[in-house]
């Protein structure tokens, strides 16, 4: 079925109205009529499970069924605090990020970061990368669509990650897996984690220093070098596993040999 995002001022009385871009893509694209159905949010915890009632050039009335909690979003709020990759990569970085439930991207100018973005480049970066944050919360269910920051500097992003309960930072040199279990057991106690990444060529030692001083936890991500487009994603997901095999899946354990049959085919 397919989901979109409505601003919540726009649900109320048992209706909903679908305004702006989605008009067209549900209109022109999808070419969806009165009486199919689809889901929408209002960022807030719950989804509204709608009929179309009519179709308009520039908006959609819906008649909600039912309310359902949403069910994709992560009880504790991972932000992944993001060095700038070169290229494209960043991108993909987040696309991927979203899929697997953070709820937020802080963009991070470190010391060997070689993107170097001057204010207007940067904030029209931060506006695409809100579009495809925006664009992998509807494709993957997410019941909120993750913020996209402006990019900030090292040391901001350190002051920013101190409302967070946790932080780890992955460091090559870093390579005691007992204490990286440990430090994840304790990350994914609490109700937020902070998530550093460096870039190509990763933090300087003294940038790790830096943010251990400020209470991050430094972890390892096993023997081998990752890229940055694949740290960030490894370590989520763990901490997306790990955090979902604390609590019990919504509505109980499914059989999914009743859905799916053999796992053999």
């Amino acid at each position: 079925m397919y989901r979109f995002f409505v601003p919540v001022e726009q649900i109320h009385g048992g209706h909903a109205q679908i305004t702006g871009d989605d008009v067209n893509h549900i209109r022109n694209v999808l070419r969806m009529e009165i009486g199919e159905k689809i889901v929408i949010s209002g960022g807030q915890g719950t989804d509204y499970y709608c009929i179309i009632k009519d179709v308009q050039p520039e908006s959609i009335m819906l008649e909600i069924e039912r309310e359902e909690p949403v069910r994709t979003e992560l009880p504790v709020s991972c932000v992944l605090f993001q060095a700038l990759p070169k290229a494209d990569k960043m991108e993909w970085i987040i696309q991927k990020a979203v899929e697997l439930g953070v709820c937020e991207i802080v963009p991070v100018r470190t010391r060997r970061c070689v993107v170097r973005l001057d204010e207007q480049r940067a904030k029209k970066k931060q506006q695409r990368w809100q579009m495809i944050a925006e664009a992998a919360a509807k494709q993957s269910g997410r019941g909120n669509i993750p913020e996209v920051h402006s990019v900030m500097s090292f040391p901001e992003a350190l002051q920013y990650a101190e409302r967070l309960a946790h932080c780890i930072i992955p460091y090559e040199l870093f390579d005691d897996m007992k204490s990286t279990s440990t430090a994840l057991d304790r990350a994914c106690s609490g109700d937020s984690i902070g998530i550093f990444i460096g870039p190509e060529g990763g933090f300087e030692r003294g940038e790790v220093e830096q943010a251990v001083a400020a209470g991050a936890m430094p972890i390892s991500l096993g023997r081998r070098i990752l890229r940055t487009e694949t740290a960030g994603l490894a370590i989520l997901s763990v901490l997306m596993f790990r955090i979902e095999s604390m609590e019990p899946l919504p509505g109980g354990a499914v059989d999914w040999r009743e859905n799916n049959g053999s796992i053999s085919g």
